[in-house]
């Protein structure tokens, strides 16, 4: 397996497991807790994270599918970006727990960086 293959299967599954796991078979206290800082009812909160964790196994596995596609590569560290700020700014008290979003996002987005350029440097080499 290529870098850019195992790349594409890091990001990707790693959606798919902070989707399946944390969210769905059982909700995570601390998906509970940064979710709940919203302020929102116990009820709505459940299914705030419920959906959570659907939307983010179909993004990891249109990831997988879509990966060449620079606007899902682009989207994947949005996304990243925006869950990371979400924890810091909501529940800031995550980032210094043992295993927090720095420690999970940060290397997913420099990972996802390394994807994109490899897609732009293959995408010049196929236009000349």
């Amino acid at each position: 397996m290529n870098t850019i293959q195992l790349a594409r299967y890091v990001i990707g599954l790693t959606w798919v497991y902070h989707g399946i796991f944390p969210k769905l078979l059982q909700i995570a206290p601390l998906e509970q807790a940064m979710t709940g800082s919203l302020g929102f009812s116990d009820d709505i909160t459940y299914l705030l994270v419920k959906t959570a964790g659907i939307a983010e196994v179909i993004f990891g596995l249109i990831f997988i599918c879509c990966y060449r596609l620079k606007v899902v590569q682009l989207l994947n560290i949005i996304g990243l970006i925006g869950l990371l700020l979400f924890a810091a700014i909501m529940t800031p008290f995550v980032l210094l727990e043992a295993f927090n979003p720095v420690t999970t996002n940060v290397p997913l987005i420099v990972l996802s960086y390394y994807l994109l350029k490899q897609q732009d440097c293959r995408d010049g080499k196929e236009n000349l």
